[in-house]
C-alpha cells in the first residue's frame, strides 16, 4: 500500500499519471495501466478531477460488465481518494460535543495483482456473489484497519494531534440484476463488506 498526500501527489505523479493546472485546480490524468475509483473533490489547491476516474460507486447491470470491472481489480492497481480527520472531544452543556476538521488528504494505492491482494479481493468477491446468486447487490471494499495501521508508524504528533479518524477509506461494487421481484436488494439485505489485509 502507498499512501501520498494530495499536494505530494499533484507535485511528483507517479508512473502513469500527469497532471494539468487549470484556473481553479488540477486536472488528473492516468494511463490504462492504473485503476482510479476518485470524485472530484476539493482541496486546498483547488478543485481536482480525475479524468479517466470511474469513481468511488462503480455500478454494473450485466455479466459482461462485472468480469470486466473483476479483471480491473485483480489486475491493475488501484487508486483511492481518503482524509484523516483529526477528532476533538469538548465539553459543552454537558454533553460532550465533537469538532472535526480535516487536516490531511491522501491518495491511497494498492495493487490488486499483488497475489495476497488479489486471493483476498478473489475470495471476497466470490463469496458475495454465491449468497446472493440472482439478486442486485453491493459491496463494500474496506481499507480502514490498513490506515490506521499504517497512520500508527507514519503520522507523527506534530503532524495530528491524537489519533486520526478515516473517512471513505473504501469503495462500493453495485450491481443491478434484471429481477423484476428483488426484495433482499429492495430491503437493503444484499449488502455485503469485506476488509483488505495487507502485509
Amino acid at each position: 500500500m502507498r499512501v501520498t498526500e494530495v499536494e505530494e501527489f499533484l507535485r511528483n505523479p507517479p508512473t502513469g499519471f500527469s497532471v494539468e493546472p487549470l484556473g481553479s485546480g488540477y486536472r488528473v490524468r492516468s494511463s490504462a495501466e492504473s485503476l482510479v475509483l476518485i470524485d472530484a473533490f476539493e482541496s486546498c489547491c483547488g478543485k481536482i478531477v480525475f479524468h479517466n476516474s470511474l469513481g468511488r460507486k462503480v455500478k454494473m447491470h450485466n455479466l459482461w460488465e462485472y468480469t470486466s470491472m473483476r479483471k480491473n481489480l485483480l489486475s491493475k492497481r488501484i487508486f483511492l481518494l481518503t482524509s484523516a480527520y483529526e477528532e476533538n472531544v469538548t465539553e459543552s452543556n454537558e454533553k460532550a460535543a465533537r469538532e472535526t476538521r480535516v487536516p490531511k488528504q491522501y491518495v491511497v494505492s494498492i495493487d490488486g495483482k499483488e497475489p495476497f491482494i488479489k486471493w483476498q479481493m478473489e475470495r471476497g468477491l466470490d463469496w458475495t456473489i454465491s449468497s446472493v446468486a440472482g439478486e442486485s447487490y453491493r459491496v463494500n471494499i474496506d481499507l480502514t484497519k490498513e490506515l490506521e495501521s499504517w497512520a500508527e508508524k507514519n503520522i507523527t504528533d506534530d503532524l495530528m494531534k491524537g489519533k486520526p479518524v478515516w473517512r471513505d477509506a473504501s469503495f462500493t461494487l453495485k450491481y443491478y440484476s434484471d429481477a423484476l421481484f428483488d426484495f433482499p436488494h429492495w430491503f437493503g439485505f444484499s449488502k455485503r463488506t469485506f476488509k483488505l489485509r495487507l502485509k
